[in-house]
């Protein structure tokens, strides 16, 4: 039977579990004794192909594997998280790869996928990437906003402290934590990391943040969305690029923008794949009904500057001296939410940028107003598409997209994509107020 790893935060830490984040961006595991842990380090625990294709909603989409097959789920033991929690609850979990029985990467392994990348954009550059995570969540308790004020965060300092103290079982020291503007919502943005861990400390980020509530008689959402007339959940990501030596490789004075020429061309590649990306950063049905104009999130393919609307934004500088300003560079993806694998996110963002690379291609100019008043020809004249406005277009987008499709194994992106048509197919039956709660409650 496909395992499924949803008690996690109820168990105490005489049990850990062996993770992995999915294809529909929950986190799925089984549990051992703690006191076996090095054992289980050593050899793993079992795991079943089909698992892969268990949608948020736990239903089974179309599956190549059927009952067929074995994998082993193999802890990594440098993402070990022991975490205290309110009531003297105890979480303990490990995140690790998916492996084939001779111990090659599986397919649909989304930290393998994300590692898989990584290595052909350093191939590709000879530089690397650092990425941080920025995440937008809400605790459910009224519609009273007081975004940004201190009363509300006041309001939730008990819950704030409670998820500080489970993230320093994590090695997780948070950059920012506020109230944000929507219901009951806060956001909470990580420091940039080399980009595997980077992916990792957001999985963890979210289960923790879950896990605080819930040990509060609580309950934390990442939903895209809760209702249609509320501001949305969005994860945005931050990426830079360095030099093996540890130098900044991204910003040049002199380029158009302030990208040196490798980050001209790979953001050009983040650009000119994103309708295809977009199907695994922004995977579900809900996530569609965010991303248009005037939600502060992402609806063109554009490169912006000064613009929480652009889909990719280039961040602004505080320090005055080159050397700082360098270090200080970075672009913001903004056509991102929860209801992706942090891994699988940001693989797609790697493989994407590698193209540009690889084809040599430019950034375009950095846009300063509002797309949406322009025409399509206008749009169009600028190298600018309006992104697919609902996740099967999304779908549509990736199966055609061969060279962004190339980047990842060779049987993934059918498998993912019928993973997808699953939900889809879930959801399609239920009134408007079903298919948000849903989300709600899964997210």
């Amino acid at each position: 039977m496909p395992a499924d790893g949803k008690e996690a935060v109820t168990m105490g830490a005489d049990m850990t579990l062996a993770c992995t984040s999915d294809f529909s961006g929950l986190v799925r595991g089984k549990g051992f004794r703690t006191a076996d842990l090095g054992k289980r380090i050593e050899s793993g625990v079992g795991w079943t192909p089909t698992n892969v294709q268990i949608t948020c909603f736990d239903t089974i989409s179309d599956s190549p594997y059927g009952a067929l097959g074995d994998l082993v789920l193999k802890p990594d033991p440098g993402c070990h998280v022991d975490a205290d929690l309110p009531g003297d609850a105890g979480l303990s979990f490990l995140l690790g790869d998916i492996r084939t029985l001779d111990g090659a990467a599986w397919e649909c392994c989304t930290r393998s996928i994300l590692k898989r990348a990584l290595d052909g954009f350093e191939k590709t550059s000879g530089l690397e990437i650092r990425a941080s995570f920025e995440h937008e969540f809400m605790l459910p308790g009224g519609r009273e906003t007081r975004g940004f004020t201190l009363a509300g965060f006041a309001a939730r300092q008990d819950f704030a402290s409670a998820l500080l103290r489970a993230l320093d079982g994590a090695d997780i020291q948070p950059d920012g934590f506020f109230r944000e503007y929507g219901p009951d919502q806060m956001e909470i943005t990580l420091p940039p990391k080399p980009a595997l861990r980077a992916a990792d400390e957001a999985v963890i980020l979210r289960e923790l943040t879950r896990a605080a509530a819930s040990a509060m008689g609580d309950r934390a959402t990442f939903t895209p969305l809760v209702s249609p007339d509320v501001v949305g959940n969005g994860v945005h990501i931050h990426l830079s690029l360095w030099r093996p030596d540890g130098s900044p490789a991204m910003w040049s004075p002199e380029g158009q923008d302030g990208l040196s020429d490798p980050a001209s061309a790979f953001v050009a590649g983040m650009l000119r794949h994103m309708p295809a990306a977009v199907a695994l950063t922004a995977p579900s049905v809900l996530s569609y009904r965010r991303l248009v104009p005037h939600r502060w999130s992402a609806a063109f393919n554009n490169l912006g500057r000064q613009d929480r609307e652009a889909g990719v934004r280039i961040c602004p500088l505080t320090a005055r001296d080159a050397a700082t300003r360098a270090r200080q560079f970075n672009v913001e993806y903004r056509a991102a939410d929860a209801a992706a694998s942090p891994h699988l996110a940001l693989a797609a963002l790697v493989v994407a940028g590698t193209l540009g690379l690889r084809d040599g291609l430019s950034s375009p100019p950095a846009t300063t107003e509002d797309l949406s008043v322009l025409s399509a020809d206008a749009l169009t004249k600028r190298g600018i598409v309006r992104l697919p406005t609902d996740l099967e277009a999304a779908l549509d987008a990736f199966a055609r997209d061969e060279a962004f499709r190339s980047g990842f194994p060779e049987r993934m992106p059918d498998i993912y994509i019928a993973h997808k048509r699953g939900e889809i197919a879930h959801v399609s039956g239920m009134s408007e107020e079903e298919c948000f709660a849903a989300y709600a409650s899964t997210y």
